[in-house]
């Protein structure tokens, strides 16, 4: 009997590498094998045994962490007291599948008894993926039959698991991207899209061009060299993929595993995502260039109604400052700086059946966004290939100019994972620890990008007026662009 249930993307335990004798208790011979049983495969910790480079990663990553994360616990017991438990399974189904699928929790709500095994995205649980069965809300269906699906076509035999290969596993398909679109593309309750990461993709020119490039392919950097895998006798060297997963969120729970480390990738990670460019016209209006180059959907993705991600623009004349938008001191919620009517964030707002705005997911019954948009193509002669060539003007109303003409304008884009208003919420209605929202970082995408007169060595035109810019990347600021644009019904 098979089971349909969440998943979560790849975890770990590659399928073509087991444990040795040395590693686990299995016994057997190659005509018999006897292979651990059902429940040491359930945990995480067996499967270090012989994958430790895996464990390693994935122990520090965000699926370990997905049952653990107080956000998700205080917006969990949330949701479950306001709609009275109908939201069931509902979030942990994908933070933690194999509690639902072991019928160990039906809300969530007592994870904190549950054994570790059973918690977070687990090595088990992605591979054991058979097949996917929709393009949301956990739809795929686990296999019964303790066969590790991976990547590979010529598994090593082992004495741990049989392996297979499937190319839903496979990051160098473009099949392996529905495995992680059905937890990462989520339908509230009310019916609105909440996450599209997936239906972003699917809407890129990554989905198909040249064979596809993959969430794995992204998330899950391969090694230079080859190397052996597994630590198990005649293990072969193949190319290494981490588990880490870095993207976005961040663990914030004291003593998770190299938190700092998870810190720093996901900082390199996000720095490889945009192109900017900071531009001055002739008259003093200030122009600030983006690029989505990098990232296969949407910029910021993922739970966008909770995402800040915004820019920082200050003008100075000598020491000076005459015009800033974006300057949020810390502690404060971005949605809370007053006075800036010029203010760019990017993020999505959600709405109920009567189109008044909510705060929280289990409320929404459709979405409005303004992030930056997808490539949809590399042809360069297709008009839509510069539709991600975005700029936004400071002030900004049309043909407005700063007080004076700047000597210096320093820009950076800006991104929290879960803002501070959202965070502030929770602990208002007791759910969340005062700690976690005070330690929620703010990641500079974009670092500070310094404009002057003598550094603007590249130029465009707009409607005949002369612009200057610098750019600490490959950016054609010539090139066509597209006006951002904001929130039509969204309120801070």
């Amino acid at each position: 009997m098979k089971s349909g249930w969440a998943f979560g993307p790849l975890a770990l335990a590659v399928a073509g590498a087991g444990a040795p004798l040395g590693c686990s208790h299995a016994t057997g011979n190659a005509s018999s094998p006897q292979y651990l049983d059902r429940d040491a495969m359930l945990d995480p910790q067996t499967c270090q045994q012989c994958h430790a480079n895996h464990y390693r990663d994935w122990s520090g990553s965000m699926h370990a962490y997905a049952s653990d994360d107080p956000i998700f616990l205080a917006m969990n017991a949330r949701g479950q007291r306001e709609t009275n438990g109908a939201l069931g399974t509902f979030c942990v189904k994908c933070h933690a599948p194999m509690a639902v699928h072991e019928g160990a929790t039906t809300d969530g709500l007592n994870l904190a008894t549950l054994p570790q095994k059973l918690k977070g995205v687990t090595c088990f649980f992605c591979h054991s993926i058979e097949s996917v069965d929709g393009a949301h809300n956990a739809a795929v269906t686990l296999s019964d039959d303790q066969v590790m699906r991976g990547e590979y076509s010529d598994p090593l035999a082992n004495t741990a698991h049989a392996s297979t290969y499937s190319v839903l596993h496979d990051r160098d398909r473009v099949d392996s991207a529905g495995l992680c679109g059905g937890c990462h593309d989520i339908v509230a309750p009310p019916g609105a899209a909440i996450e599209r990461t997936f239906a972003e993709w699917q809407s890129s020119v990554f989905s198909h061009v040249h064979g596809g490039d993959t969430c794995g392919q992204c998330h899950m950097a391969q090694s230079t060299g080859q190397i052996p895998i597994a630590q198990y006798p005649g293990a072969s060297p193949r190319y290494y993929h981490a588990h880490d997963f870095p993207a976005v969120d961040v663990a914030l729970a004291p003593g998770f595993p190299d938190a700092a480390g998870e810190q720093k990738a996901i900082q390199d990670f996000l720095g490889t995502t945009l192109q900017t460019a900071l531009c001055v016209t002739q008259q003093g209006g200030v122009r600030v260039l983006v690029d989505n180059v990098a990232a296969g959907h949407f910029w910021p993705s993922g739970s966008a109604q909770d995402r800040r991600a915004w820019a920082e623009v200050v003008a100075y004349q000598g020491a000076n400052v005459i015009y800033q938008s974006g300057v949020v001191p810390d502690g404060t919620p971005v949605v809370s700086v007053q006075n800036d009517p010029d203010l760019w964030l990017l993020r999505d707002c959600m709405f109920d059946a009567q189109s008044h705005q909510v705060n929280m997911f289990w409320q929404a019954a459709s979405t409005e966004g303004n992030e930056l948009p997808v490539q949809v193509t590399f042809d360069p002669t297709d008009p839509r290939f510069y539709q991600t060539h975005v700029y936004q003007r400071f002030p900004r109303a049309l043909n407005a100019v700063l007080p004076q003409m700047p000597d210096k304008v320093t820009m950076r884009i800006r991104l929290q994972p879960v803002g501070l208003d959202v965070l502030n919420d929770l602990v208002a209605s007791k759910d969340l620890d005062p700690a976690v929202a005070k330690s929620m970082p703010i990641f500079d995408v974009v670092p500070l990008l310094t404009w002057t007169a003598q550094a603007a060595t590249l130029t465009y035109d707009e409607d005949g007026v002369p612009v200057a810019c610098v750019s600490t990347s490959n950016f054609n600021v010539a090139a066509d662009k597209t006006l951002a644009t904001d929130h039509m019904k969204c309120t801070p």
